[in-house]
């Protein structure tokens, strides 16, 4: 539980700064950040298992570039629904969904523990 609870503060941290680097996301509050990471983390955990399944032509088309694209539409979508978290248009939810990943990797591989 405390696991949970440490990456979602962290994923939320992770959106604010990719607020502070990237012009075309902004983030309102920490509040803001909290809520956009949890349904990120429930877009990504329940609904992208789907329609990755269902755009696996596309993708293994494109050599998965089109995961970049599916990935950014998510970003935008959930930036759409969520109040105080907005995004710019495609292009900047694309820059942002990347450096969003990037920096929930690192943080999450440095800051919370592993199972062992």
């Amino acid at each position: 539980m405390l696991n949970l609870l440490a990456r979602w503060i962290i994923n939320a941290a992770a959106l604010l700064l990719v607020a502070y680097l990237y012009p075309g996301v902004t983030v309102a509050s920490f509040w803001a950040a909290m809520l956009a990471a949890l349904v990120l983390g429930l877009v990504n955990a329940l609904i992208r298992p789907l329609l990755v399944l269902l755009t696996l032509p596309v993708t293994i088309l494109t050599l998965g570039l089109f995961l970049f694209v599916f990935y950014a539409l998510m970003f935008w979508f959930v930036a759409e629904i969520v109040q105080g978290f907005q995004v710019t248009g495609f292009v900047a939810a694309l820059v942002g969904s990347i450096l969003y990943s990037l920096i929930t990797l690192v943080t999450s591989w440095l800051l919370v523990p592993r199972k062992k």
